[in-house]
């Protein structure tokens, strides 16, 4: 089977199930776990696993990434529809369009970053550090909203504690040698500046 056949197969599976299950964990996973449901870490991740663990070459590693994150949100809002009988104008309304918009910019930079991160070279560190560098970034914005009256301080901590717990134990997923992971977690840090940055800057930061 060619690359273009695989990614059309492949790709849209793992978006319908990201999306549904996504829900599905949202609705019935009780926290802290449970908001790992609505992170956009996660799906980040799921971007950079894709690409990084079916070693295709970049140009279909990264449009499998893509595809998944665009075929994800429609298939979130669908398993709201179906699930808790949300308005089936949510699946493909001006909210869900958005979602698409910034799904397919995420699966374009933590998809090549799972090409990066799987192939020899200067940036292949850095780049095993990406999945912890968005977990840690999630974590510092959720960590800014405590104080805020529409947060609960405790709830905050809790699931900031679990998004540090990952991304500390990402790397084994991705690296083979301590020194590579413990190099992941180094990288990482500086990164998850930048990623709580670019999250403020777009509509992830209010997910």
């Amino acid at each position: 089977m060619s690359i273009t056949r695989r990614v059309s197969v492949i790709a849209p599976v793992a978006g319908l199930l990201l999306g549904f299950l996504d829900f599905v964990w949202i609705k019935f996973v009780p926290a802290p776990f449970g908001g790992l449901g609505n992170s956009i870490a996660v799906w980040a991740v799921a971007a950079f696993l894709l690409a990084f663990f079916i070693r295709w070459p970049a140009g279909g590693a990264v449009a499998a990434a893509v595809i998944m994150l665009l075929i994800a949100v429609p298939s979130y809002y669908l398993a709201a529809a179906l699930i808790q009988q949300d308005d089936w104008s949510t699946v493909w309304d001006v909210a869900a369009r958005q979602w698409m918009v910034l799904g397919a910019i995420a699966g374009i930079v933590f998809g090549f970053g799972g090409v990066v991160a799987r192939q020899p070279g200067p940036f292949r560190r850095p780049a095993l550090g990406l999945a912890a560098a968005v977990l840690f970034a999630e974590a510092i914005l959720q960590l800014l909203r405590i104080g805020q009256p529409s947060y609960n301080t405790a709830d905050i901590v809790q699931y900031v504690l679990v998004l540090v717990a990952l991304a500390v134990l990402s790397p084994l997923a991705v690296a083979r040698t301590w020194p590579d992971r413990a190099l992941a977690l180094a990288y990482a840090v500086p990164m998850s500046g930048v990623g709580y940055l670019l999250m403020t800057a777009t509509a992830f930061g209010s997910k």
